[in-house]
């Protein structure tokens, strides 16, 4: 097999965002002044894809663009941060994916307002085989599901492992799930899937099920929990000033696919993946500040001296601590 010419290949959605910022959200049916009014490239994995790109790996993007004015700026703003763009698709006539999305200064949450017309769907016949066989790592969200199960299933029976970003319940899409490696669901997602309340419970049902390595999902202000191998981990979040939490979740599934590829552990990769989420709430856009390695490093240097704080949750903590016992019990 020849060697890999790229880190990280990303399929999936792009977005250009209009940031409606406001010192804080209005009451139903009321009106609060807006404060700034700014245009900002994201979306779920052209913003996982630039993260791997701004920490120093070899990253590629296939997915489509519309051919205005904010397609231009995706194409601007991947190419600008070195992603490798020949696998962009742009349809003619058709509007860039576009969200509007609120910001409530006061705490940096965000409410969003989305489109996305069907001319923007990637088929599976858009899929770049050769693409695929050379990257090392594939990163797919799903949303066109078709073509995230083409797409990973070459990848998985070329042993390229699959990441996968999900918060939505698609139809049929178990066809995905069956040839994915890692998955990061959002902390609704689980749930939504299975019925199962529990989030231990629920991440353990979708292993066993559909045999990932890796099951993980963020748990909102508490960030995430991954169990693999076995064994469960638990990963506070870091205490920053908040701008802006838009993308802090696809920064967080790039770090994390950044961390995959250079072989950390499991605990390391969440504090690593959650380092650079936490940098990029502070400030405004999905891709307000996606730090470079160097910036994570001194930002995780800062924690390890007491600079930083961690906002851990005791009923996490006691719960995996539970799970975990009684893992190794079973093992003997």
């Amino acid at each position: 097999m020849r060697p890999a010419e790229i880190d990280l290949l990303g399929i999936g959605l792009n977005a250009t965002d209009t940031l409606l910022i406001v010192d804080e959200f209005p009451p139903y049916a009321g009106k609060v002044p807006l404060r700034q009014e700014l245009m900002s490239p994201g979306g779920q994995v052209a913003t996982a894809v630039v993260t791997c790109a701004k920490l120093g790996l070899k990253t590629q993007y296939l997915g489509t663009i519309g051919d205005d004015l904010r397609g231009q700026i995706q194409r601007e703003s991947l190419e600008g941060t070195g992603v490798d763009t020949s696998g962009l698709i742009v349809r003619k006539g058709a509007p860039n994916q576009t969200g509007f999305i609120i910001i409530d200064t006061r705490t940096g949450e965000r409410t969003v307002l989305w489109q996305r017309v069907d001319a923007l769907r990637l088929e599976k016949s858009d899929i770049h085989i050769e693409h695929i066989l050379a990257a090392r790592m594939l990163h797919i969200d799903g949303y066109d599901t078709e073509a995230a199960a083409y797409a990973a299933e070459i990848a998985q029976s070329h042993d390229i492992p699959v990441s996968l970003d999900v918060d939505t319940v698609y139809p049929d899409f178990e066809r995905v799930l069956k040839h994915v490696d890692v998955l990061v669901a959002s902390s609704s997602w689980p749930r939504n899937w299975t019925g199962e309340d529990d989030p231990f419970r629920a991440l353990g049902m979708l292993q066993a099920e559909y045999g990932f390595r890796v099951a993980s999902m963020t748990l909102g202000q508490y960030v995430s929990l991954t169990r693999e191998g076995g064994v469960w981990e638990y990963s506070p979040a870091f205490e920053v000033h908040c701008v802006d939490t838009t993308g802090a979740g696809d920064v967080f599934h790039g770090a994390l696919c950044y961390a995959r590829l250079r072989s950390m552990s499991a605990q390391s990769a969440l504090v690593f993946a959650n380092a650079a989420a936490a940098i990029n709430c502070t400030a405004i856009g999905a891709r307000g500040h996606i730090p470079t390695l160097a910036e994570v490093d001194a930002f995780l240097l800062q924690a390890s001296r007491g600079a930083i704080k961690r906002h851990a949750s005791e009923e996490i903590e006691e719960r995996l601590a539970e799970v975990n016992s009684l893992a190794s019990v079973a093992k003997r």
